[in-house]
């Protein structure tokens, strides 16, 4: 499992100009199964995603296809981990799936 770090390197009206775009990205990603939630931090300077289902060289792959990567507005940082636990609802995320 993959958390990915997402900085915003670019002003927000840069971002905002790339967000719909990136959205159309995690769709796809979602739709993929690999993404399993996302989000802005806050403050708004960068967002979180979490990933599974494919292995670190693809997922770095993926991203390049990001808008925000593509575009330079984000840079990223990717870190995996292997969950042993969780909340009881959770427990398939402790199943790899790659």
């Amino acid at each position: 499992m993959f958390i990915i770090i997402v900085d915003y390197v670019q002003p927000l009206s840069e971002v905002d100009r790339w967000l719909e775009a990136h959205r159309d990205f995690l769709r796809e990603q979602y739709a993929a199964g690999i993404f399993l939630a996302s989000g802005p931090r806050t403050p708004r300077t960068g967002g979180v995603i979490l990933a599974q289902g494919c292995d670190r060289a693809a997922l770095e792959a993926l991203i390049e296809a990001d808008p925000f990567k593509r575009e330079g507005v984000a840079s990223y940082s990717i870190l995996e981990f292997s969950p042993v636990m969780c909340d009881p609802a959770l427990t398939p995320l402790l199943t790899p799936t790659s």
